[in-house]
């Protein structure tokens, strides 16, 4: 059997983009064509596809994938293996985590007040400030997190609640819009792509397209930035890291213009 994007895409939960991007970087070239010159994926594209998702889910960059796959050495069992593990360890976690908000929700319900320790003994030895610094070396965000860091300092309970209200307007819109099945490409997406950035420059720091792009990248690697999304629409990331990569080349044609 073979299969064409639009079917692939609808498979995997991905977008027509996105399988382009992977055919374009070489990490999932398609091993047929139709008479047209269109892209047929076969069992064993499906199955390389499958295994490409497992890792990105998993955090790992898109270059890493790559090394893994192609590793002359590595068989599917062995990734299977591989992916199970930090699978299993990805679920402890999460079931960690949603226990603490489950013992939050209880205690607001309760009038209970929690200790700082109880608050963040979710995060366990993990450090919250690490994705910051991260951040600051991949995108010389130093000042970036420094003045996200003043103003955060300044904002009232009202500036929370006014902050909470947009995030809830551009979620439910983007998750509108791929209800309805618009591609990550469209003006549509690409516009609320851009009022995220504008939603960041204006709460947080200054975020340039160069930055927007770091951000969407971490979006999808970072299994935490990727949960979050997800938990708004399944698929959400992704589709959205598409919209601020079309977005961003939209804004660079228009300057060189």
């Amino acid at each position: 059997m073979e299969y064409s994007v639009g079917q692939v895409a609808g498979f995997a939960g991905v977008t027509v983009r996105t399988l382009h991007h992977y055919d374009g970087i070489g990490l999932l070239s398609p091993t047929g064509r139709s008479r047209a010159g269109h892209r047929r994926y076969g069992d064993g594209d499906l199955d390389r596809l499958q295994q490409i998702l497992f890792y990105r889910e998993l955090g790992f960059p898109l270059d890493e994938i790559a090394v893994l796959l192609d590793d002359p050495g590595a068989d599917p069992q062995q990734h299977l293996r591989r992916q199970h593990r930090l699978l299993t360890e990805r679920i402890a976690e999460l079931r960690k985590m949603a226990e603490a908000v489950e013992k939050t929700m209880e205690a607001r319900k309760m009038g209970i007040n929690l200790t700082p320790e109880e608050k963040f003994e979710v995060f366990g030895d993990k450090d919250p400030e690490a994705h910051a610094e991260e951040a600051e070396r991949r995108w010389g965000g130093t000042a970036a997190y420094a003045e996200s860091q003043r103003r955060a300092a300044r904002y009232t309970k009202d500036d929370w609640k006014r902050m909470k209200a947009e995030v809830d307007e551009w979620t439910a819109a983007y998750v509108a819009l791929m209800e309805a099945g618009e591609p990550a490409t469209g003006e549509r997406a690409m516009d609320l792509a851009e009022a995220h950035r504008h939603h960041v420059t204006g709460w947080f720091h200054e975020c340039g397209v160069e930055m927007h792009r770091g951000l969407a990248e971490m979006y999808v690697s970072d299994p935490r930035f990727r949960a979050f999304y997800d938990g708004m629409r399944p698929g959400l990331a992704e589709h959205l890291w598409d919209a601020i990569m079309a977005n961003a080349r939209r804004i660079e044609d228009g300057a060189r213009g």
